[in-house]
């Protein structure tokens, strides 16, 4: 028994030193702070959160940025996907990069006056009324940049908790409460407690029974992408994404997740990494056939890091899960 402690212990910590090299400042500080629970004033920390915008994913994605705070093109902040604002913004939000960076500030202030809708949530620049997938995603985000505080920021909490399904979840696209419906959850996730409502602790409750009812994978027939993991994410679902979502809400102990934590812990690697599976969009079924017809209309992927290749992203979120569950994996 100890010497297999021994050495589950040696793979962690070697992934662990795989994740604080220097190369990538953004994945070393989320390792310092989310895994190592370094404080923000510890040297290290504030030495890796300094040079996020200078080196690595953070800087390569800012390096692209159009001084006018935007990506690719003005018109839009979220066309063409996957390579416009929303989506950079979205993964700057996860590299730990905040308001403090007037780059992001510029970007993040436009991102509000145009995807802030007057019901209340957000959607996309040009619609009239806010969307789920865009409400949860962007509130993450700006949660996550420093917006906490903003009260278009407090507005889209309220609507995500004032259009739940009464049954627990939410419905994306009116398609019926489903597992694709997540964005909600993991911006909940990040909101503080202290802010909170009833109701808003009431939706977190009712939809994290709604996935745990359903072991975060039982919804009709198998759906292979959903045991594939990705990043960035963009709006789609994978196990490693309600793994993620439902141990930072506090239901690391719950039995019904133990269908996930089998295909993660299976998933890991002989040298204790993840790998990259698949870039989206990654889908199959209907969505995929209205692709093949609609080429034109067809996202351009976009990555980090290389498909089949260990991946800091993944593996930092798979081990974020792991920590949270206090596991020896």
């Amino acid at each position: 028994m100890a010497r297999g402690m021994a050495r589950k212990t040696r793979k962690d910590k070697s992934v662990t030193d795989w994740l604080l090299g220097e190369d990538q400042p953004a994945i070393r500080y989320l390792t310092l702070t989310q895994l190592l629970g370094r404080p923000e004033d510890d040297p290290a920390v504030r030495e890796a959160r300094g040079a996020i915008a200078t080196k690595g994913f953070a800087a390569e994605i800012l390096g692209r940025q159009n001084r006018g705070g935007w990506w690719v093109s003005p018109e839009s902040f979220y066309r063409p996907k996957y390579l416009s604002s929303n989506w950079m913004l979205l993964i700057l939000a996860d590299l730990g990069m905040t308001r403090e960076d007037p780059r992001i500030k510029r970007a993040a202030d436009e991102w509000i006056r145009r995807f802030a809708k007057e019901d209340g949530g957000f959607g996309m620049d040009g619609s009239k009324s806010s969307h789920l997938c865009v409400v949860g995603n962007t509130a993450r985000a700006l949660v996550e940049f420093g917006y906490t505080d903003h009260p278009k920021v407090a507005r889209a909490f309220e609507w995500m908790e004032k259009n739940r399904s009464h049954l627990g979840g939410w419905s994306c696209f009116g398609s019926g409460r489903n597992l694709d419906s997540w964005e909600p959850m993991s911006a909940f996730a990040v909101y503080p407690r202290s802010k909170w409502t009833a109701g808003m602790r009431r939706a977190v409750e009712e939809g994290a029974e709604f996935f745990l009812q359903r072991e975060l994978h039982r919804q009709g027939d198998p759906y292979e992408p959903w045991n594939r993991f990705h990043y960035p994410i963009h709006y789609y679902y994978d196990l490693l994404v309600g793994l993620d979502f439902m141990t930072d809400l506090g239901y690391e102990e719950d039995p019904r997740l133990r269908h996930a934590l089998s295909v993660l812990r299976k998933k890991r690697r002989n040298d204790g990494r993840w790998t990259l599976d698949a870039v989206h969009p990654d889908i199959e079924g209907a969505s995929k056939e209205w692709y093949e017809k609609h080429p034109k209309d067809a996202p351009t992927p976009f990555a980090l890091e290389e498909v089949g290749k260990p991946s800091k992203m993944v593996t930092l979120r798979a081990m974020r899960v792991l920590h949270r569950l206090s596991a020896d994996d």
